[in-house]
């Protein structure tokens, strides 16, 4: 009977355990980047910037958040990743006060930098470790599938409570909004945001425990060798690849909300609800996926994520989706949805399968992220470049075309990983 009891226990922690995972994962990212993704062409307005302008602010993110990830990956084999996580949701919580505050170019460029340090050197490797404990030997492609999944979920519950909390302020949504309306409605948007986000992290802080602490290893100390034992893996050099290219693709996806206003002449309402209609893709592709890739390799799911993206990448760069075209919009942005979540769900979920060890699996994360998520630092310029260089159809059709290269050069890598690993 006790043993009975502590089984029924054991899968109950585990539940909130990757409840908490799921809840905080997508939060810490809610402020500097979903609520740009839903009201994209909102915040161009109230903070009265162009696509150039928020580009160099991804970038500022960017640049902080690559180192982040190379001395954060560390640390996260250091310290318990509640700890750091519920850390990092309180500080960036604490940033949303700034954010509301309609700030100016500058301010909100130092703000990016901020949460470049809060999301990334505290958060993330921290999260991806606790995630891959969770997985155990047989269920990275469930582990990562239900962080990624959920996460998805979250963000997309958030962007439509922003939608939501949006359109209270909104009397007719198919009118051009007052400037002072506009820039009310989204204050409290970040507002409501921003407690939640605080709140999550208390609760992180607190209750993210596994039932078995052993699983949870930790270093005694940081050394460089650790680092020369990651650096000697192949496989280690081919994910910093795939992740780059995943990533420019995942950044792109920012952009389908304006697509949405610019192209096919969305009210702002309208382009704002298809931003949230693609995150709610998200949850659905994670979970599907992960449950596949357990069933097989990781690797080939990665491949064929790749190759969706291709195809999404070049309905979109032909130039043949117009106003009106709506039923091929949503079909175009259900392939490429799906190719870049299926991508994205996977990379890290296959370093099981590349057989890199658990216990520097903070450090091996944040030197694969330190290369691997360079986008942030080239894709908002790039894309923002595209699009104010010339503006309408065919500066998106440069992002897309952008996109196809990548996910190119994506496939290739991920086709070399699967042979290496099947060897």
């Amino acid at each position: 009977m006790r043993t009975s009891t502590k089984k029924i226990w054991a899968s109950k922690f585990k539940i909130f355990y990757m409840f908490l995972l799921i809840l905080s994962g997508e939060a810490v990212f809610v402020l500097p980047f979903v609520l740009a993704r839903v009201f994209r062409a909102t915040v161009l307005d109230v903070f009265h910037i162009n696509n150039t302008e928020l580009g160099f602010c991804f970038s500022i993110y960017g640049i902080v958040a690559v180192f982040s990830y190379l001395f954060g990956g560390p640390l996260a084999d250091r310290f318990q990743p509640r700890k750091l996580m519920g850390t990092a949701l309180i500080l960036t919580a604490l940033g949303g006060l700034v954010y509301a505050g309609s700030p100016s170019l500058i301010t909100l460029a130092i703000l990016y930098g901020f949460w470049g340090f809060t999301t990334i050197f505290l958060f993330w490797s921290a999260m991806i470790k606790a995630t891959r404990v969770w997985g155990g030997h047989k269920n990275q492609g469930k582990a990562f599938g239900f962080l990624d999944g959920g996460r998805g979920l979250v963000g997309a519950l958030f962007g439509l409570l922003g939608v939501l909390v949006f359109s209270f302020f909104v009397t007719d949504t198919q009118i051009e909004l007052k400037p002072t309306e506009q820039a009310k409605a989204f204050q409290s948007v970040i507002y409501v945001s921003s407690a939640i986000v605080a709140l999550i992290g208390v609760v992180v802080f607190f209750f993210l425990k596994i039932a078995d602490n052993d699983k949870m290893q930790t270093l005694d100390k940081i050394t460089f060798e650790n680092i020369k034992t990651v650096l000697r893996l192949p496989v280690v050099w081919l994910l910093m690849l795939i992740i780059l290219c995943a990533y420019v693709g995942y950044k792109i996806t920012d952009i389908i909300s304006l697509y949405a206003k610019n192209v096919m002449h969305y009210s702002e309402v309208d382009a704002a609800q298809t931003g949230t209609f693609l995150l709610f893709i998200r949850p659905v592709v994670g979970v599907a996926i992960g449950f596949l890739a357990d069933r097989s390799k990781g690797s080939i799911y990665l491949c064929l994520g790749f190759l969706l993206s291709i195809v999404g990448a070049l309905l979109f760069a032909s130039g043949i989706l117009k106003e009106n075209m709506d039923v091929l919009f949503f079909i175009s942005i259900t392939i490429t949805a799906v190719g870049v979540y299926a991508a994205r769900v996977l990379y890290f979920a296959v370093l099981e399968e590349g057989r890199i060890p658990l216990l520097l699996t903070g450090t091996a994360v944040g030197i694969i992220s330190f290369i691997g998520y360079t986008p942030e630092v080239f894709a908002g310029p790039a894309i923002g470049y595209f699009l104010d260089a010339t503006p309408g159809m065919e500066g998106h059709q440069h992002v897309f075309w952008m996109l196809a290269v990548f996910s190119v050069i994506g496939f290739l890598a991920s086709y070399i990983f699967y042979r290496i690993t099947n060897r």
